[in-house]
């Protein structure tokens, strides 16, 4: 019996009807079985701000947003295009979206990147100020990030 290229054997391996011809990449910082179960939260999501690679996205803008070294306070600025890579102008929009996958993610995976988002949550509240009109305002929200100073956009 001749032997078979091995060209032709992957040619025959079934390709993955959730992720294509390739698999996702790793998101920095978790495992591959947790970035997995992001990948797969992502892509199974019927939310605007949720798609794949949004978790990347809106870990590398929050990571991004507190890595200027120094005591100065940070105020996170609000995005002028609503569109759904735009948005994460808006570090807050990133952590909206961290928020909405921690909530959708098994345990697990769960846990994982809580331990990503709890420490970078902690520079958060210590170099951004209180809003002291947050109770004031028509528009309130459950969210911490939201009841921070920030600084309001010329298009809004």
């Amino acid at each position: 019996m001749p032997r078979r290229r091995p060209r032709a054997l992957r040619a025959e391996q079934p390709v993955s009807r959730v992720w294509g011809p390739t698999p996702p990449f790793r998101i920095h910082g978790l495992s591959t079985r947790a970035s997995l179960a992001v990948h797969r939260v992502e892509y199974l999501s019927g939310s605007f701000s949720i798609h794949p690679g949004a978790t990347d996205c809106a870990l590398r803008r929050y990571r991004e947003f507190l890595h200027p070294p120094g005591r100065r306070p940070l105020y996170p600025q609000e995005s002028s295009c609503s569109c759904t890579w735009c948005s994460f102008d808006d570090v807050r929009h990133a952590r909206d979206v961290l928020e909405e996958v921690l909530e959708r993610l098994p345990e697990p995976a769960r846990a994982e990147l809580g331990r990503l988002v709890k420490p970078l949550d902690v520079v958060f509240s210590r170099r951004t100020l209180p809003d002291p009109f947050a109770h004031r305002r028509q528009w309130r929200t459950q969210f911490w990030w939201y009841r921070r100073l920030a600084e309001r956009s010329e298009w809004g």
